[in-house]
């Protein structure tokens, strides 16, 4: 989740006209050459001498874990005396509500740089590691902690998130404490570049969640998902998730996407530093200065960006897009989910082949599709029939062939294919990692989940 990295909003103009609204959104657009990837990756921090999720104060515990890093040059960033995150040259280090650790990865080039970043990245955690006895899981969840086995970590808009969720969805603390996730924020040239790139990125997520689904286990059992992480977000809060079916509709742009979260329900407001609960309080009596939380006040612009932060659509717009199918996973498979959006999004050969094979699919079918995928990943009912392994095959074939095209090399140079070659032996060989890891515990495990954490580092 966003990290706020400073408090100047008594310095900032007040918002007074829907421009200021649309205004962040319109600033994405960038020309192709100046296109970044983004790439963010969680992982579960647990000791190794008894397995437990270490809290943030313990010794070897979450602030430990981050202050170390100054060693590799990163700086602490502070809220209410506490660190909470650590800021570098490769991203922010921040910690996720229960003190899973993500890296929100700078804007790179290619997917070359994006895997020597997060290389960087797993070496410099890995030695901290060693140092403070903790192990990093990279699942799309806990495999066996309860909620009550799990710490909270000290940010302002978690404690407000914590006691809101429970009255808008029955797994919202799910989502917050027991999971991990990979991301990748990519750019658009112009908001019809936009529109096409966010309705592929929705029509075809549930691929990238059946590629990567990798949380079958809930406390030590396994819970009849593949991805229990993205079942999750079906019971969280249905203001804020979903397949958007708006972005759909022939006139989706900027403008739709500001209504959309105008309806969106608000957190919180930080001022000073301190987060004030806002939560279920509306930002259009917000802009009129009637919010019950500040009345008489008018939102500023890191106000409008915070809420952008709120909301959690399985594709989320800001002044980038986010894709947001991916369950966490071993460190093998990082660099696959940037390889796979890349090279669908990137190349305009690419994107038109993707929205040629899923542009006749209606709501319905799309919602179905998604809906089906927890359970069932690759084997998943297709609009029009068959199952949506049927066309992994050739997605995989269209993103390959707009990396290529791309064509963007490394020191040796290789074009950044080999990135996405992990998922395509997950289709060949018909089982997702959670299907495999399944196996494990039927087999060779013998139901002792605990092996889990020596197979999945």
């Amino acid at each position: 989740m966003s990290t706020r990295k400073g408090s100047a909003e008594q310095h900032e103009p007040r918002i007074e006209s829907r421009d200021q609204l649309v205004a962040p959104l319109q600033a994405g657009e960038k020309p192709p050459e100046q296109w970044r990837i983004g790439t963010e990756h969680e992982k579960l921090v647990y000791k190794k001498a008894d397995k437990h999720a270490p809290s943030y104060s313990e010794e070897g515990g979450i602030r430990d874990i981050l202050l170390q890093l100054k060693q590799f040059g990163w700086e602490p960033v502070e809220e209410n005396g506490q660190v909470i995150a650590m800021n570098g040259a490769d991203g922010t280090v921040s910690l996720e509500p229960a003190g899973q650790l993500e890296l929100s990865g700078a804007p790179l080039q290619n997917l070359h740089e994006t895997c020597a970043e997060t290389g960087r990245h797993l070496s410099q955690v890995k030695e901290i590691g060693n140092s403070c006895d903790v192990g990093f899981l990279g699942l799309g969840m806990w495999p066996d902690k309860a909620r009550a086995d799990l710490p909270l970590m000290p940010k302002g808009r978690y404690d407000i998130m914590t006691r809101h969720m429970p009255k808008v969805g029955s797994l919202g603390l799910d989502m917050m404490l027991r999971t991990c996730t990979i991301q990748v924020n990519l750019d658009y040239s112009s908001e019809a570049d936009m529109a096409k790139k966010f309705r592929v990125g929705l029509a075809l997520q549930p691929l990238a969640t059946a590629l990567f689904a990798n949380s079958p286990f809930t406390e030590g059992k396994p819970n009849g998902f593949l991805s229990f992480r993205s079942h999750i977000w079906s019971d969280t809060d249905p203001h804020r998730t979903g397949m958007l079916p708006f972005v759909f509709d022939d006139d989706f742009g900027y403008e739709r996407y500001v209504d959309y979260m105008l309806d969106v329900p608000m957190y919180f407001v930080v001022r000073d530093g301190r987060y004030i609960d806002a939560a279920g309080q509306s930002f259009r009596d917000f802009l009129k200065g009637e919010l019950p939380a500040l009345p008489g006040e008018l939102p500023t612009e890191s106000d409008w960006w915070d809420h952008l932060s709120t909301a959690f659509p399985e594709v989320r717009l800001k002044s980038f897009l986010e894709m947001r199918g991916a369950d966490g996973g071993p460190w093998s498979r990082i660099c696959a989910l940037p390889a796979f959006w890349v090279g669908l999004l990137y190349d305009q050969g690419a994107l038109d082949a993707a929205w040629d094979l899923v542009k006749d699919w209606s709501m319905e079918e799309r919602e179905a599709l998604r809906n089906a995928v927890p359970r069932l990943a690759l084997d998943a009912p297709l609009p029009g029939g068959g199952k949506l392994k049927d066309i992994a095959r050739e997605v995989l074939e269209i993103a390959r062939s707009g990396l290529a095209r791309r064509a963007r090399l490394n020191a040796s140079g290789d074009n950044e294919t080999g990135y996405i070659e992990t998922l395509f032996e997950i289709v060949e060989s018909g089982k997702v990692p959670a299907q495999r890891l399944l196996d494990k515990y039927n087999g060779e495990w013998a139901g002792d989940i605990e092996r889990v954490y020596k197979y999945s580092f």
